[in-house]
């Protein structure tokens, strides 16, 4: 069981890396917008976190002779998330202290244009701009960014895993019928 835990939350975190990797220079050099980016972000996220249900039924299959409990099932898919997810926030840490360090300057700047391009008041910028700065300043914390980075791939995996057991749970082994002709 460690041994599919661990393969699929390398490979599962691996992808969800790569792919961060390959788009978070496309939008800080504007060719993504925000909004993009986070849809390829959480299209990337679902595709690495499939391996969640792979190890599941692997596990169940190679190993339980096709059977495994909700309980089994949802533990196997929090451990190869969390995997995930920690590689995930890393590779953020990594970018953001080498060549992101500017992140949250873009970010507010990008957000607060945006809401002024939708017509939203000075009073309603300006709140917004102090709420941006304060969390601007909490987010210098790197417990707190890693924090933040990992809230934003567990609930996905939360949610695969929690699907993944349901889908996969079988309370006994089920011969294969076949008739002999």
């Amino acid at each position: 069981m460690k041994r599919i835990i661990i393969i699929n939350g390398l490979i599962a975190g691996a992808i969800v890396s790569l792919m961060f990797t390959i788009s978070y220079p496309l939008t800080h050099n504007g060719t993504l917008s925000n909004e993009s980016s986070m849809v390829v972000g959480y299209i990337s996220m679902v595709i690495a976190l499939s391996l969640v249900f792979v190890g599941i039924k692997s596990y169940r299959d190679q190993h339980q002779k096709g059977v495994i409990t909700f309980g089994r099932g949802v533990v196997m898919g929090i451990l190869i998330t969390l995997i995930a997810s920690v590689m995930y926030a890393g590779t953020w840490e990594i970018y953001y202290n080498t060549i992101a360090s500017d992140f949250m300057e873009k970010y507010t700047a990008s957000y607060l244009d945006k809401m002024k391009k939708e017509g939203a008041s000075d009073a309603e910028i300006a709140q917004q701009r102090a709420e941006m700065e304060s969390f601007s300043e909490q987010y210098k914390n790197p417990i707190i960014r890693f924090g933040v980075t990992l809230m934003e791939i567990l609930p996905v995996g939360i949610i695969i895993t929690l699907i993944s057991a349901a889908l996969l749970r079988r309370k006994e082994f089920l011969p294969s019928t076949s008739v002999d002709v």
